[in-house]
C-alpha cells in the first residue's frame, strides 16, 4: 500500500477560464496524518463542485477568504473517520462531512464536522445537494428572498442545475406556475417531463428572446442563477412588486468584464426588489474557516425546517435529483469548468475513494 496520499493545490489564479495550470498536483507522506487532540483522520470519498468556487480563486475580499496560492483547493465533501484523536467526538467509521478540500486524506478538528445520519429514502450524497449547499440555497433563495406565493409566475434560470432542478421543484409544490431556462434540448425535455415545469426555453435557440416573452408574459420572482444577458431580459418582464433572487452569476464567473445591465430602471417603475443572500452548508458552517467576525452566514438557525421538508419529498419521491460523478480526484480541475460551460448533466461531484473498510493497517 503507498505511503503517500494525493492533494490538488492552488497554482496561480486564473484571469479568467480556469486552464490547466491553474492547479498544481502534489502527493504528500501518510506518515504526518497524525490526529492530535479533538483531531480526526478523514479518508475523502466525495468532493462537492460548485459554481461558487470559481469566485473562491479571486483575490477579493468576498464572504470567505480566497484561497491562497498553494493550499489545498477547497471543497465540500464526504468522507470516513479512519482515525480519531483523543477527546474527539467521532470514533472510527463514522461518516462526516465538512469542508475537507481537493485531498485524499485530511486532518481535521472535529468541531469543523459533522457526523452524517442520512434520514429514511436518501443517501449520504444527498448531503452534498439537496441537504447540503444547493438545497439551502434553492429552499431560503426561493422561501426567504423570493417569497413565492401560490398562482405566481416563477422564472428559474440554470434551472437544471444542482440548485435551479430544486428550484422548479419547489415552486411547483407551492403551487407557482413555473418557467425553466436551460442550455440543450435534453435539458429541456428532463425539466418538462420529469420535473413538472409548466414550460421549459433553450437558451441556445434563435428564437430564445422571443419564446422567453412569450412562455413568461410577466414574472412575480425570477430566481437568477447565470446573471448577465438572461437577467436583464427577465428585467423587462417584471410584474408590479416582482422580486429578484441573485443566487449566482455563471455568465459572468470567467469574465473579466461582466456584462451591464440596461433594464435594471423597471425595478422602480414596478417597484421591484432584487436581493442578494448567502448560505453556508447544513453540515459544514464555513465560519470555522475564519477567527474574523466579517464572515457571517444567513439562516444556520432555520436549516432543520428546510431538511425536514425536503427529506419528506426525497422520501415520497415528490423531490427528484441527478448525480453526475466524475471518477478520480485527478480529475477535479478538468471536472470544475463544466459548470462553467453547461456541460455537465445534474450535481457534479468527484468520487475520490470508495469507502474505506477501516481497520489497525489503514494507513
Amino acid at each position: 500500500m503507498s505511503n503517500t496520499y494525493t492533494r490538488i493545490v492552488l497554482h496561480e489564479r486564473p484571469v479568467s477560464d480556469i486552464v490547466p495550470d491553474t492547479f498544481e498536483v502534489k502527493t504528500a507522506s501518510k506518515d504526518d496524518l497524525k490526529p492530535g487532540l479533538g483531531q480526526v483522520l478523514v479518508q475523502v470519498t466525495y468532493v462537492s463542485l460548485d459554481p461558487a468556487m470559481r469566485g473562491w480563486l479571486r483575490d477579493t475580499r468576498s464572504y470567505l477568504p480566497p484561497v491562497q496560492i498553494g493550499e489545498v483547493m477547497r471543497a465540500v465533501g464526504l468522507g470516513v473517520v479512519v482515525q480519531a484523536g483523543e477527546g474527539s467526538k467521532f470514533k472510527a467509521g463514522d461518516i462526516v462531512s465538512g469542508s475537507v478540500g481537493w485531498s485524499e486524506y485530511v486532518v481535521m478538528d472535529s468541531k469543523k464536522l459533522q457526523k452524517i445520519v442520512p434520514p429514511p429514502g436518501t443517501t449520504s450524497l444527498d448531503f452534498l445537494n439537496t441537504f447540503g449547499i444547493p438545497g439551502m440555497t434553492a429552499y431560503f433563495g426561493l422561501y426567504d428572498i423570493g417569497k413565492l406565493k401560490q398562482g405566481e409566475t416563477l422564472l428559474v434560470s440554470g434551472a437544471a442545475g444542482a440548485v435551479g432542478s430544486l428550484v422548479c421543484q419547489l415552486g411547483k409544490r407551492t403551487g407557482a406556475r413555473v418557467i425553466a431556462i436551460a442550455g440543450s434540448p435534453e435539458k429541456c425535455a428532463w425539466l418538462e417531463n420529469e420535473l413538472g415545469v409548466d414550460k421549459a426555453i433553450n437558451y441556445k435557440m434563435p428564437t430564445f428572446k422571443e419564446d422567453l416573452k412569450k412562455g413568461v408574459g410577466y414574472l412575480d420572482v425570477y430566481f437568477d442563477n447565470v446573471g448577465g444577458e438572461i437577467l436583464d431580459l427577465a428585467l423587462a418582464r417584471l410584474n408590479k412588486h416582482a422580486r429578484i433572487v441573485l443566487c449566482g452569476a455563471i455568465s459572468a464567473y470567467n469574465s473579466e468584464r461582466p456584462r451591464g445591465l440596461q433594464n435594471y430602471m423597471n425595478l422602480i417603475a414596478q417597484r421591484a426588489k432584487m436581493e442578494g443572500f448567502i448560505v453556508s452548508g447544513i453540515i459544514i458552517p464555513l465560519l470555522v474557516l475564519t477567527d474574523s467576525l466579517e464572515y457571517r452566514f444567513d439562516y444556520t438557525s432555520e436549516y432543520p425546517r428546510a431538511i425536514n421538508e425536503m427529506a419528506t419529498g426525497l422520501a415520497d419521491g415528490s423531490i427528484k435529483r441527478k448525480f453526475h460523478i466524475v471518477e478520480g480526484l485527478e480529475n477535479a480541475p478538468t471536472a470544475l469548468p463544466m459548470l462553467y460551460s453547461g456541460a455537465n448533466d445534474g450535481k457534479l461531484i468527484v468520487k475520490v475513494s470508495d469507502d474505506p473498510q477501516i481497520g489497525p493497517s489503514k494507513l
